[in-house]
């Protein structure tokens, strides 16, 4: 069974699903498990976005046009 058809038999299950209690734990679960981009990237990544917050946070700037000039 591939992706889409288990997809579309859990939905027909969840729409026979009359308990309002498991309508909400199956609600809270998807939510918990959809994915933080941020967890997707590896540690190195993460400081080096961290970094350019800091260096924007302390007025470093470059002007996109000066960066697209500079890397021409």
């Amino acid at each position: 069974m591939n992706i889409r058809t288990s997809k579309i038999a859990l939905v027909k299950m969840i729409l026979n699903i009359e308990n309002d209690k498991f309508i909400e734990k199956i609600t809270e679960f998807v939510q918990k498990e959809k994915v933080d981009f941020w967890n997707e990237l590896s540690a190195s990544e993460q400081k080096e976005i961290e970094k350019g917050i800091k260096q924007l946070n302390k007025g470093k700037r470059v002007e996109f046009n000066d960066f697209l000039k500079k890397i021409s």
